[in-house]
């Protein structure tokens, strides 16, 4: 078979063959000098030789006579047909027309020259067999090409092959193809069998109005399958986002489990990203359950970062509960001005350990931690690490130790000072090393109570430590020094005992400062030292006990410190 569905031989006519008729257009063709395609136009100049069972060629003059003849008696033919069509549609008669005749195969029978006295024999296209258009002896002319069926409900001629492209072709559809109406219908054609009436089969087979192509049965089938999928998908993602948006999110009920863990907030973490982790850890249900928590709190959106202990399975109402608490921060926080004293004993109730561990730890692995090169240069120091434990807050773990957080506060207070230029600038303040700007901003720290108090309370310590100093002597006279030493906070004690207490720490019985600092300032006071007020001011005293007020006279002092006491007097009812 060919790719048009028919034998190279003669076979017999099928009224849905999209190409009938197209045979006959063959050989006019080539004789208005249009050469069939796939041959070469040069080969055309000479005359074929005869093959091989065939019939030597006769005279072109005679064969060309022949086929003018056989295109006249095919031309009137059709005209006949085609005015008898156009009669019978306007409902009056027509003179009856002699019918084409037709062979057994089903071809036009065209008469013999013997037959018909004006018509010579037909002469078989010298071209025929050069494309399959031209395998049928029968030639036409430019026109269209006689119906077959002279019937009144016969299938009509087809259009000739350089008319049937005038008017645009949208789509070449196959002829297996679905009505319009038969969307899914198990019935559709899939092959020419023949059995669609109102018109034959051929290129305008399949068509609908307008010419549109109809659609196929399989092609609409995959595209319902395709939608259906979208649908089906979107319709998915679309009540995963409606649920996600709208409905009640996923939440555990009651406390929590026996099980604990410790959950890490990150600085600047959202309520989401909380509610991110806390799922993760196994705390809540869901992140948005914690987010619809803690926004129904008065207090959720005061979370602060930090390590927390919580109970897995929690309902996000009771983690917000737990969390808003700073007093449940598994955290340490070291406050400015603390003593390493009271640090040590803070480490050891918050980790749990016996009282004392973390001072014996200090004592014992004080070199280990990281001090800087210029800090300890005085083998007076009562504790190395004092000045060095930086106050801020420390997050706890499970993996906390004594020896990992005093680790952690060395390098604090080290990255600090180095960042405030504490060693560079020690010269320039007329001091004789880096440590002793962090002995003096201990001191400012615990006698001041502000960053003005600080600035003005460096200045009495730099005036007092000068040499021309003859009011005090080089004495600091500070209350702070004499109750490091006694471990106190008082500020009631007996001077006179004060100034008898022979103490490298005490400066109510030394001159200069102290072998090192007493407590573990703050930046702010480390700045203030750095950059003292330059006021003049030579004393201090807080009458009220919440303003200090400086002076730059012993008897405005004396003033001051006289209503001092007599305040005091009063208080305790004296």
């Amino acid at each position: 078979m060919t790719e048009y569905g028919r034998g190279g031989g003669s076979e017999p006519w099928h009224p849905e063959d999209p190409l009938y008729g197209d045979q006959g257009w063959a050989a006019p063709q080539t004789q208005q000098g249009q050469v069939p395609y796939g041959v070469d136009p040069l080969q055309q100049q000479y005359p074929q030789e005869p093959q091989y069972g065939q019939a030597p060629p006769q005279d072109p003059q005679y064969a060309q006579a022949q086929q003018q003849q056989q295109q006249q008696y095919v031309q009137q033919q059709h005209q006949q047909y085609v005015q008898q069509q156009y009669a019978e549609q306007q409902g009056y008669a027509q003179h009856p027309q002699q019918q084409p005749m037709y062979d057994t195969q089903g071809q036009l029978w065209v008469p013999a020259p013997d037959q018909v006295p004006y018509m010579a024999a037909v002469q078989a296209d010298p071209y025929a067999g050069s494309e399959p258009y031209a395998q049928q002896p029968l030639a036409g002319y430019q026109g269209e090409a006689p119906d077959l069926y002279p019937t009144a409900d016969a299938y009509p001629p087809p259009t000739p092959p350089g008319l049937r492209h005038l008017e645009p072709d949208p789509v070449e559809e196959p002829l297996d193809e679905e009505p319009e109406e038969s969307f899914l219908a198990a019935g559709g054609r899939g092959s020419d069998d023949g059995d669609e009436p109102g018109g034959r089969g051929g290129r305008r087979a399949g068509r609908g109005k307008g010419g549109k192509p109809r659609r196929k049965g399989p092609n609409c089938l995959i595209a319902a399958v395709v939608v259906m999928a979208v649908l089906g998908g979107g319709g998915y993602y679309g009540y995963s986002y409606i649920k996600e948006r709208f409905a009640s999110a996923e939440d555990f009920a009651g406390e929590g489990s026996d099980e604990s863990v410790e959950v890490e907030i990150p600085k600047n973490a959202g309520l989401g990203q909380m509610g991110r982790i806390l799922k993760g850890a196994g705390v809540v249900a869901s992140a948005q359950s914690f987010v619809d928590a803690a926004t129904a709190n008065p207090k959720g959106k005061s979370i602060q970062p930090g390590v927390y202990t919580l109970k897995k399975k929690m309902s996000a109402r009771a983690a917000v509960e737990v969390m808003i608490d700073p007093t449940k921060l598994n955290v340490l926080t070291v406050p400015e001005g603390w003593r390493n004293a009271q640090i040590y004993a803070a480490i050891d109730k918050k980790l749990g350990k016996q009282e004392g561990t973390t001072l014996d730890i200090a004592k014992r692995e004080a070199k280990n931690f990281g001090l800087p090169a210029w800090a300890n240069n005085d083998p007076k120091i009562m504790d190395p690490l004092e000045g060095f434990l930086y106050p801020t807050r420390y997050d706890l773990s499970k993996d906390s130790t004594p020896e990992s957080l005093l680790k952690q506060m060395v390098k604090n207070a080290s990255d600090k000072y180095a960042e405030l230029g504490v060693e560079a600038k020690a010269k320039n303040m007329g001091l004789e090393n880096p440590l002793q700007v962090i002995t003096i901003a201990s001191l400012v720290n615990a006698e001041g109570k502000n960053h003005d108090d600080f600035r003005k309370m460096a200045e009495v310590v730099y005036n007092r430590l000068k040499k021309t100093n003859d009011v005090t002597n080089q004495k600091l006279q500070f209350d702070s020094t004499y109750n490091y030493v006694k471990n106190q906070s008082e500020i009631n004690f007996n001077l006179k005992e004060a100034q008898g207490f022979d103490h490298p720490y005490n400066t109510h019985f030394v001159k200069g400062l102290p072998p090192g600092p007493i407590a573990n300032p703050s930046a702010d006071a480390v700045t203030a030292t750095l950059n003292p007020d330059h006021g003049g001011w030579m004393f201090f005293v807080s009458v009220d006990g919440d303003k200090t007020t400086f002076t730059k006279t012993y008897e405005e002092h004396q003033k001051l410190a006289d209503e001092f006491q007599a305040r005091q007097k009063q208080k305790n009812g004296g």
